[in-house]
């Protein structure tokens, strides 16, 4: 059975990052580096949905 994956777009740029989630990935305070815009965020994910951590 072969799971949805989707890579993790960055919140800055719009461009893809190193890495990927499975639909029942959560992640919390997770500290995302985007290699185009050299840019690290904290963010939680939960169902493919993003949430920047100010």
């Amino acid at each position: 059975m072969e799971q949805e994956m989707r890579w993790v777009i960055c919140p800055v740029c719009s461009n893809k990052t190193r890495v990927k989630l499975r639909k029942d990935t959560v992640i919390h305070n997770f500290l995302l580096y985007c290699p185009k815009c050299r840019q690290e965020r904290l963010i939680n994910v939960k169902e493919f949905q993003i949430e920047v951590i100010k």
